[in-house]
């Protein structure tokens, strides 16, 4: 803990470091909370991450988004009577100035003002849950609608470009480096077939039918704290992987973690669907928290952000599935195979129920 410590005491932080312990359950960075104690006996709380410059091979340009995004913010918040030290991220400089601290043995920290009062939830408990995701996330995207997204480092190349996803997929088959091919022949198929729809989103952008935008890229329901007395989404985090991109992509990882009716590793397909209540609820909280800055051709094609989203998590995990399981952690043999079934089993029922979804969406137009 005392290396820890040095490395907190680097941060322009309100008085001396008086404790710090860890904190949360996230897989990505280790994070602690820090509680400084100034001379007045006044204590301040910070939150201390570890950046994994594993997984983010460019810490200093993903921090420099943070940063630019959360200044942008606070402006917003201000200018519409908001708190900005509650509605969004605080990042605390270090003593030279800078976002962050590397130390000597090439690890990367930043520090966070530490937001009182607040909880995340970990899964939708009942649809209201989802509706206030939705609600705040399509806040954050009203909010960053005119940042110029297009001065965004790009943290993880071609994140969500589904082309590239689908050219990496199709060289693993060709090389099927561990002789798994043949147990998922049906699998291989079912994505060739929807080549086009990989086309969607990437070409849309290239054109710019649709618009370029500052996307989260992680949209989970424990990615927004809410408020202990209202139980209110006032808060979106983890910040890491905003970068240029669609507000589909946005809009689709929601509706591929949070409506689904099973695990993500789901074995018995059967209890894998797209809930349609879940489906509407979001749809219906995302159009009206970006008020008004979606246009309509991106609210027409939510449904195609969340079959396209969906099949691209499919393709990554029966791609490393063929790798040998080399990027997604496995628990179990065959879970990376579980997990891409389940991808794929949610893509086939959407499109079982695609004229639902779209009338869905045609009522927020």
């Amino acid at each position: 803990m005392e290396n820890i410590r040095r490395i907190a005491e680097q941060f322009c932080t309100q008085g001396k470091v008086k404790e710090l312990i860890p904190f949360g359950n996230g897989h990505i960075n280790d994070t602690f909370r820090v509680i400084c104690e100034g001379d007045s006996g006044v204590e301040k709380k910070y939150i201390l991450q570890r950046i994994n410059h594993e997984i983010f091979k460019d810490p200093a340009g993903l921090m420099e988004n943070v940063r630019n995004v959360t200044e942008f913010l606070k402006k917003k918040i201000l200018a519409s009577g908001g708190d900005p030290l509650r509605e969004t991220l605080t990042v605390i400089c270090s003593k030279d100035q800078k976002d962050y601290v590397k130390t000597e043995g090439g690890s990367w920290w930043r520090m966070y003002l530490f937001i009182d009062d607040t909880f995340c939830m970990e899964m939708v408990e009942k649809p209201e849950d989802f509706y206030n995701c939705a609600v705040s996330f399509g806040n954050f995207q009203r909010l960053l609608s005119d940042y110029p997204a297009e001065t965004l480092c790009e943290v993880i190349p071609n994140f969500h470009n589904t082309v590239s996803r689908f050219a990496d997929f199709v060289k693993a088959v060709e090389a099927d480096v561990c002789g798994r091919k043949k147990e998922v022949e049906a699998e291989i198929q079912f994505i060739l077939d929807r080549k086009a729809d990989c086309h969607v989103i990437c070409d849309g952008l290239e054109s710019g039918e649709i618009p370029l935008r500052v996307t989260h890229n992680d949209t989970k329901i424990n990615n927004i704290m809410l408020d202990n007395e209202t139980g209110k989404a006032i808060c979106v985090i983890d910040l890491d992987t905003i970068m240029p991109g669609s507000s589909l992509y946005d809009f689709g990882d929601s509706i591929r973690s949070g409506a689904n009716t099973g695990a993500e590793d789901e074995p018995d397909l059967s209890r894998v669907s797209c809930n349609l209540e879940l489906f509407e609820c979001y749809a219906k909280g995302f159009v009206e928290g970006c008020g008004g800055s979606l246009t309509d051709r991106e609210i027409e094609l939510l449904p195609m952000g969340a079959k396209i989203i969906t099949l691209e998590q499919g393709i990554r995990f029966l791609t490393d599935y063929l790798q040998g399981d080399t990027y997604y952690k496995i628990h179990r043999a065959g879970q990376n195979l579980d997990r891409a079934r389940t991808q794929l089993k949610m893509v086939a029922d959407m499109e079982s129920k695609w004229e639902e979804m779209e009338a869905i969406v045609r009522k927020y137009m």
